[in-house]
């Protein structure tokens, strides 16, 4: 009798989310604190519980894409690898004008401002900047005492990342160069792997659409600027992403002049048709299939 075999497929957000931890761990090799710390964070259960219920509302209530725990790998993943070429570009960082550290410390600012920006969606899409410095103060504190015996140290970073999570959407603008880095890294979540649930959710705006245009972001060493930005596009309705997504979060950080982004389609002049028709509907201001 022939044995059966039983493959496991892992999902696509499964999967993203293996690529994301791996590439943060290969990253964070030579700065043993940093590695720590995203150990502690995707651990602590305060955290997963955050990252599961700003997901259910942004997604489930509000229609938006992945705000969760994906959401704070891919960008988690973004950030260090944008302060890498930063830090290789021999860019001063905030962490060390301030005093508060050095540069293994910028990569513990970094990554738990980035992995912990969306906390306060749990509370409500509206404010959800300033409800998450509220919300990331017992998991910071917890995660911290661990790395920094100095208490005075462990106040400094946090304020850097405290900082970080409130102006991860421009509102107010960020200051620093570890906070630019969080808010630069959240805009590179855009692939269409973001936008296909709330697409099938029924939420089918420019944003879900534009999101499935773009296939991948690519973080690289720039020829003019120590970091670019390529943004591969299977539709040319990617450029909403873009624009309104990436590029505002480049050009209203202190990681502009640092930062080039390149936004492309495959070259062969075919955009793959994401909709076939969409129509205006007659009883409320949003677009639906047709």
């Amino acid at each position: 009798m022939k044995e059966e075999r039983v493959v496991h497929v892992a999902s696509p957000k499964a999967k993203l989310y293996q690529e994301a931890d791996q590439a943060i761990r290969e990253k964070l090799k030579a700065y043993p604190k940093a590695l720590a710390a995203y150990e502690q964070v995707i651990q602590d259960p305060e955290a997963r519980a955050g990252w599961n219920m700003a997901n259910y509302l942004t997604m489930r209530k509000l229609g938006y894409n992945d705000h969760g725990r994906v959401h704070a790998l891919l960008t988690g993943a973004a950030s260090v690898a944008i302060l890498g070429l930063l830090v290789e570009a021999g860019v001063r960082l905030d962490t060390l004008e301030s005093g508060a550290g050095e540069v293994e410390d910028a990569y513990v600012v970094v990554l738990l401002s980035t992995m912990l920006h969306d906390l306060g969606n749990q509370v409500h899409r509206f404010g959800h900047e300033a409800f998450g410095v509220g919300l990331a103060l017992p998991i910071l504190n917890r995660i911290l005492e661990r790395l920094y015996p100095d208490p005075e140290q462990r106040t400094l970073l946090r304020a850097l990342i405290l900082h970080g999570i409130y102006s991860h959407d421009l509102e107010p603008e960020p200051l620093t160069l570890e906070a630019g880095v969080t808010a630069v890294a959240d805009g590179t979540d855009i692939t269409k792997g973001r936008g296909r649930k709330a697409f099938q959710l029924g939420s089918i705006d420019i944003h879900s659409i534009s999101a499935l245009a773009v296939d991948e972001v690519r973080i690289l060493k720039g020829e003019r600027t120590p970091v670019e930005i390529q943004v591969l596009m299977n539709n040319s309705a990617g450029i909403f992403q873009v624009e309104e997504t990436l590029t505002k979060k480049v050009l209203k950080s202190p990681l502009r002049p640092y930062v080039s982004v390149v936004a492309m389609t495959d070259g062969a002049g075919h955009d793959q048709r994401i909709v076939h028709r969409v129509r205006l509907h007659e009883a409320e201001p949003r677009f639906v299939l047709d």
